[in-house]
């Protein structure tokens, strides 16, 4: 039998005892001196296993799995305040996972000075929220809004409460009603409008805590990661009430605490040490327990969650474990995802840009698809009919275009908030991606 890599002419690696056989002792001759004959190394033991090579370290880059769950949240929200489906938030609890991605980047970014990471994350932030706040401020004005008699919060504070569209410390104030019903948007735009902005003031004071609360995870990390839910079963359940907008903005961060840490978590390796089948087995049971609370709970519009804090923290918070305990940190798109690939990266390049502009642009449908009914055409009943029957659906397929249109208008101050290259249409393809030595490499922070 014989072996690869075997010397030709020997028969073979083993041939039995007493091979390879013995050299003949040398022959010494007289008048000459001994010479030791030359040393032939023994041949390796091809049985003796080989050191295992240690796995080539990832490459650096973003985690394509977690920019995928960006995404899909990001087009669950969209489709959430088109359509109203309050199940949706059963489904897939977008803002929950959105609040972990972030914590584990914080997490990521921590590895730096403190204080350059948090102004680094606010001056992302900021700029893409101005060119917002312009548009809706310039719009509320021409409507003939005046905050300083606004009826909530009119005088000297009405104008105060202009800060928080420049810095998101608190809620903004707004009115309610503005313009006519039958006009050209809604008479409840203002609300729909700056809906989108609580998210960017919680994501701010989560930032700002950050430093303190990953130094708490890492000293009593069960304490911490716990601590939020514990929390919203106080303040979110009515047995302690804080009122006004200081209360809506501790309860969204009671909600959401446990996931931002949950993404500490998942950053410094805690929930990869826990067996998966006791993670998700006790995640279960914490949504089992979100679920049976809202089912005795359900608010206005049913078994919508975000009306039911205490069971969105659980039900949210069990769902992020079981999708970070299966993350399995893709460099690249596997299979049919990767067609894909930049879609996903386009979102998540444009992410502030889509999630605060959504809710206007949902609006902005309407007048647009009401000029079809001005068609000769439309005049039959049964074309109406057709349009009336299938309105939401019209708003769902113009809504992406739309965004497209915001992302190549105002996308490009993300990049500029960032220090980066503005970019029209940063989907990762060679022709968008910036040349070398024109801008640094995006780092999280």
């Amino acid at each position: 039998m014989t072996y690869p890599n075997e010397p030709a002419g020997q028969g073979g690696w083993y041939a039995g005892p007493g091979y390879p056989p013995a050299a003949p002792a040398p022959t010494r001759l007289a008048g000459v001196p001994h010479q030791v004959p030359h040393q032939v190394p023994q041949q390796t033991d091809v049985t003796r296993p080989l050191p295992e090579a240690k796995p080539a370290p990832k490459k650096p880059g973003r985690d394509r799995y977690l920019d995928l769950l960006r995404t899909t949240a990001l087009v669950r929200v969209v489709v959430y305040h088109l359509f109203g489906w309050a199940w949706l938030t059963v489904l897939f609890p977008s803002m929950g996972v959105m609040f972990a991605l972030a914590g584990s980047l914080m997490a990521r970014s921590l590895s730096r000075p403190a204080i350059g990471v948090i102004r680094g994350r606010i001056r992302r932030l900021l700029p893409p929220m101005w060119a917002f706040s312009a548009a809706v401020l310039t719009l509320l004005f021409l409507g003939g809004w005046n905050p300083g008699k606004d009826p909530d919060n009119g005088g000297t504070w009405g104008w105060v409460g202009l800060f928080n569209y420049l810095v998101p410390v608190g809620a903004p104030n707004f009115p309610w009603h503005l313009g006519d019903k039958a006009g050209l948007l809604e008479d409840t735009w203002p609300a729909q409008a700056a809906g989108p902005l609580w998210y960017l003031r919680a994501y701010m004071w989560f930032v700002i805590a950050s430093p303190l609360l990953l130094w708490a995870f890492r000293k009593v990390p069960w304490a911490t990661l716990l601590a939020p839910l514990c929390l919203t079963a106080v303040v979110g359940t009515g047995v302690v009430t804080i009122p006004g907008e200081t209360g809506n903005a501790v309860s969204d961060f009671a909600v959401y605490g446990s996931c931002w840490v949950l993404g500490f978590a998942h950053y410094e390796g805690v929930l990869a040490k826990i067996p998966r089948y006791l993670a998700v087995s006790l995640s279960a049971l914490i949504m089992a327990f979100g679920l049976w609370w809202a089912s005795g709970h359900l608010g206005p519009d049913g078994w919508d969650l975000n009306d039911i804090p205490l069971a969105q923290a659980a039900w949210s918070f069990g769902f992020v474990v079981i999708l970070l305990q299966y993350s399995p940190s893709w460099q690249e798109l596997p299979g049919r995802l990767a067609k894909w690939d930049r879609l996903v990266t386009l979102s998540n390049n444009r992410a502030v840009t889509i999630y605060l502009w959504h809710n206007m642009l949902i609006m902005a449908t309407v007048p647009i698809i009401d000029l079809a009914y001005d068609l000769p055409f439309m005049e039959d009943a049964r074309w109406s009919g057709a349009l009336d029957s299938t309105y939401m659906i019209w708003m769902f397929v113009l809504v992406w275009p739309l965004i497209a249109l915001m992302v190549v208008s105002t996308g490009w101050i993300e990049d500029l908030a960032a220090k980066r290259s503005p970019r029209l249409w940063p989907d990762g393809s060679k022709k968008t991606r910036p040349r070398a030595g024109l801008c640094p490499v995006c780092r999280p922070g």
